[in-house]
């Protein structure tokens, strides 16, 4: 059985009502047009028995010309920003499913018992290293015995479990660490690899954002190190 479809008239033929143009702002800039027809009443209203000497014209002329270039390059800049952040979303897409090394003491564990790695940043030797693993609600889950260590990135690796060798839930952790330099008691800075879940292209001129497990939003800049 054949079938009919009325699709309708196409209503982009009729008479179509005058829209009122909606202010944009674009009428408050002067274009190429309205200066040469300011540039026109200028010389026609100008005093015949002191006309406008060329130095002045072409100072003018010169003026209008350089704005009008730096407008036209700004927007070519912009053009250039927005193509080179979206370069940068490509690029970023390809780190979904690793993980980024960055800085900071909270550490996210999507399943049981998958731990949580990282580095300590040390900047001279400490002795008596000790790292300690704590859950959101500031008890301390385990420590880790580091020793003495020289200056460096000091990787530690926590395999998911408690000071008896219980598996802990996911979750977020606190990872901090503390050492003795001449004697005297030190807090070292961290930093944790956290997995990425997603890339968002952000606006406002925020760039890339990389989207962490546990709910985290980071920049691309924030990275130090890809692959843990």
């Amino acid at each position: 059985m054949n079938t009919i479809n009325n699709t309708g008239l196409n209503t982009d033929l009729y008479w179509q009502e005058e829209k009122v143009k909606i202010a944009d702002g674009t009428e408050q800039q002067l274009n190429q047009e309205d200066f040469f027809a300011m540039l026109t009443e200028q010389l026609a209203n100008q005093d015949p028995t002191k006309p406008v000497d060329n130095d002045q014209m072409v100072a003018q002329m010169t003026s209008f010309t350089m704005a009008d270039g730096i407008s036209q390059l700004n927007e070519k800049f912009e053009s250039f920003a927005s193509s080179m952040t979206s370069n940068q979303a490509l690029q970023a897409s390809s780190l979904i499913g690793q993980n980024v090394l960055v800085q900071g003491n909270v550490g996210f564990m999507a399943n049981d018992s998958s731990g949580i790695s990282g580095v300590v940043v040390n900047e001279e030797t400490v002795q008596n290293m000790t790292i300690t693993i704590q859950n959101q609600f500031g008890e301390v889950i385990k420590t880790i015995d580091a020793g003495t260590q020289t200056a460096g990135n000091i990787q530690f690796d926590w395999d998911g479990r408690d000071q008896r060798g219980n598996p802990m839930q996911p979750g977020e952790y606190v990872i901090s660490a503390t050492g003795e330099v001449n004697g005297e008691g030190v807090q070292l800075n961290t930093a944790v690899n956290r997995h990425v879940g997603s890339v968002s292209l952000a606006g406002s001129g925020q760039g890339v954002i990389l989207n962490l497990d546990g709910d985290v939003s980071i920049n691309l800049d924030d990275v130090i190190q890809i692959g843990s």
